[in-house]
């Protein structure tokens, strides 16, 4: 069946349609995807280093051309057939070249924007609603931990990116397995320990709050950002809050997936 948008509404004007450049495999299971175009431009300047953008995704058989009249499908469509919304971490958006970077953590067929990136070619669409982000990294912190599993990667390796030369600290880092690991341009004084789950699957271990718990802990205020899979952010805001006592200011810590057997979609429920 394929179903195509109604005459654009005032509501459509927020959706940003680029169109993908390029994709890369960085690793097994992260794919990069460049998109870009004119649309580049309508995207908010921020100096934030974590900024995510909210995504629209519609099923390739149905052949909806974005941009969508939501209001419409609505009408049109089942539920389960609409397109869906998912939040994704710019890797990299750079307003001179209108081009913006997403890595996209794929396990196999599960999830919605995983397939999506893994199956995407030069000219595809790639419709954006919105980008927005607020921390960057505490230039003025004694030292850094950075804690999360695939989906935090990319927020991870771009916070990385933006430290002093100087800064001190420690990163964990939890994938599949070696061929999962990627190059970081982390500062000298800045550890990464990768934590393999081997043949356990995503979001059902306990690497990422063992590592942190046995870490022997640094002296000064530190800068805690420790993000991924909602039960594993659980205990780590145990860890973090009530027994080393850190301050709401001190850390971003959230869940960007939450585990559901067959259902995985590695990605920001922001």
């Amino acid at each position: 069946m394929s179903v195509t948008s109604a005459t654009p509404r005032t509501k459509l004007r927020r959706q940003i349609v680029l169109t993908v450049l390029e994709t890369r495999w960085l690793s097994p299971h992260l794919v990069r995807i460049v998109a870009g175009g004119p649309g580049v431009a309508d995207l908010p300047l921020s100096e934030a280093t974590d900024l995510h953008a909210k995504l629209l995704f519609a099923k390739p058989e149905l052949g909806l051309v974005p941009p969508f009249d939501l209001a419409a499908l609505k009408s049109e469509l089942p539920a389960g057939d609409r397109p869906v919304k998912r939040t994704y971490t710019l890797r990299r958006l750079d307003h001179a070249s209108r081009r913006l970077t997403i890595d996209f953590v794929v396990h196999g067929s599960a999830g919605t924007a995983g397939p999506w990136a893994a199956r995407a070619t030069p000219g595809d669409p790639l419709v954006l609603l919105g980008v927005s982000g607020k921390w960057s990294p505490d230039q003025d912190a004694d030292w850094h931990l950075f804690a999360g599993d695939d989906s935090a990667l990319p927020a991870i390796a771009a916070g990385l990116e933006v430290l002093p030369a100087h800064a001190v600290g420690r990163v964990y880092l939890e994938v599949d397995g070696p061929a999962d690991v990627i190059a970081l341009d982390a500062p000298e004084g800045v550890e990464v320990s990768w934590l393999y789950r081997t043949t356990r699957a995503p979001g059902t271990t306990t690497l990422l709050l063992d590592a942190v718990s046995a870490d022997p802990w640094r002296e000064g205020r530190v800068d805690a950002f420790v993000h991924g899979e909602r039960g594993a952010m659980k205990s780590l805001r145990t860890v973090l809050f009530t027994e080393r006592g850190l301050t709401r200011a001190q850390v971003s810590l959230s869940a960007y997936w939450t585990y559901r057997p067959g259902h995985q979609d590695a990605v920001r429920e922001e």
